[in-house]
């Protein structure tokens, strides 16, 4: 069946104090990466790029009136698809080299996906149905079928203990191993914000994939629960305050056979 052309395939939203959220709604959810823009008095930061399959930087121009650093939490194709289409590119060193010739899972089409993936996705209530992960197009002569992820060297790595200053706003670099091994978080002690990526969020953690580690998940859980966290901003689904990531953490942590003492 013909896919249609999607009006306009990102979704923006104001969250306040500077920080924008973009989605791609024509995305499967377990591709729809949250995209954070954060305006700073000397320069911006951009938390992930989403799929790629459609122009961020042309998105975000209005946003973008000074120096920019694109950050990516981790490596996945939903995350880091634009990465290349911006200047300034910081990423943890574990993973900087996966970037630079990017030869990771990527995948678009259902058939793509393996019976088990196919089986936890309709567990967790986002079953993959139809030929593709897409349920439209950005533009007329896109094909999923031949989409691939473009490689992009950062042009920085940072890692646990870097600090991220925008002049009026500071960052520290967490490294958050679990879900990938170089995944990272960004934590703001003033207000008690996190940018956590794929390490926590709310919904389905994913930590059975070929660079997961679930003992290295847990300790990393386990971290979070003691960060005096006003608001969480995860890699995917809406954000949430502390009372929900200690549930989050807590149920982890039963699932696992790990413990939060």
């Amino acid at each position: 069946m013909k896919m249609r052309i999607a009006n306009r395939w990102f979704e923006r939203t104001s969250m306040g104090d500077g920080l924008t959220l973009l989605r791609e709604p024509h995305a499967h959810p377990l591709l729809r990466c949250n995209i954070w823009h954060l305006r700073g008095r000397d320069r911006d930061l951009l938390v992930d790029t989403g799929l790629g399959v459609a122009s961020l930087r042309e998105e975000i121009t209005d946003l973008i009136d000074k120096p920019l650093v694109a950050l990516a939490t981790h490596f996945h194709y939903d995350h880091v698809g634009s990465f290349h289409e911006f200047e300034t590119r910081w990423m943890h060193p574990a993973e900087a080299p996966g970037m630079a010739d990017y030869h990771e899972f990527c995948a678009l089409a259902t058939d793509q996906l393996g019976a088990d993936f196919h089986a936890f996705l309709a567990a967790a209530g986002m079953p993959a149905e139809g030929d593709s992960l897409l349920d439209a197009l950005p533009h007329a002569d896109f094909d999923p079928a031949s989409f691939r992820t473009r490689s992009a060297t950062p042009t920085r790595t940072v890692d646990e203990g870097d600090a991220i200053d925008l002049g009026d706003r500071h960052f520290e670099v967490l490294h958050l191993p679990g879900h990938s091994g170089g995944s990272i978080g960004l934590w703001e002690a003033r207000t008690g914000m996190l940018f956590s990526g794929d390490a926590i969020y709310d919904g389905p953690l994913l930590d059975e994939l070929p660079e997961s580690d679930i003992p290295t998940y847990l300790e990393t859980m386990k971290r979070l629960r003691e960060l005096p966290v006003e608001v969480v901003h995860g890699g995917h689904d809406d954000s949430f305050g502390r009372e929900r990531l200690v549930e989050i953490v807590d149920d982890y942590l039963e699932w696992r056979g790990g413990s939060s003492a």
